[in-house]
């Protein structure tokens, strides 16, 4: 790989880490071809894009980008495939559900929600991080409980107002004068 090649790959690889909030650096020197394979298809299925980078390549990369990424320079050491995605916890689910089959795949490090993770105990903290969307949903879900359970209060008043309204004569009073 010439200089110009090495500075093309920094370049695509800086403005991928500016795109993507939430990167895992993986260790997958351990993976067979099919593993890798099977690996690769279960990351396109969730959006997540993977790469195998040099790591000086994505340390210079790191470096361009003007963010603070001084904690993942010690976890470049080895094979290093990077897996970038939008959803923080999407990567974290591929890989602990991959090594359901295969404990090869480690996890480096990660960055999610401006929150650096070095070591692969992480793994299970990563893949549990709730999505927005799924904070979203819980929050409507949790601001539809009380609505709902007033709603079915008033209604159930109604009914009941509804049925006395029924058993009530259904010609008017006539008013009558206070008494003094």
């Amino acid at each position: 790989m010439n200089k110009e090649e090495k500075n093309k790959t920094i370049d695509s690889l800086s403005q991928l880490l500016k795109e993507h909030p939430h990167f895992y650096l993986t260790d997958t020197s351990g993976l067979t071809v099919e593993k890798t394979s099977q690996l690769r298809r279960m990351c396109f299925e969730q959006k997540v894009k993977m790469i195998v980078v040099k790591n000086t390549l994505l340390s210079k990369a790191m470096e361009k980008t003007g963010t603070v990424y001084d904690p993942f320079h010690d976890t470049l050491k080895g094979t290093t495939a990077i897996m970038f995605s939008t959803v923080a916890n999407a990567p974290g689910k591929i890989m602990k559900e991959f090594r359901k089959g295969s404990d090869k795949f480690t996890l480096k490090s990660a960055y999610v929600e401006e929150s650096v993770y070095i070591g692969a105990n992480h793994l299970d903290t990563l893949a549990n991080i709730k999505s927005k969307n799924e904070m979203i949903g819980e929050i409507i879900g949790l601001l539809q409980s009380p609505a709902k359970t007033v709603i079915g209060a008033l209604l159930a008043e109604r009914k009941g107002n509804t049925a006395a309204a029924s058993s009530a004569p259904t010609e008017p009073t006539p008013p009558t004068a206070p008494a003094n």
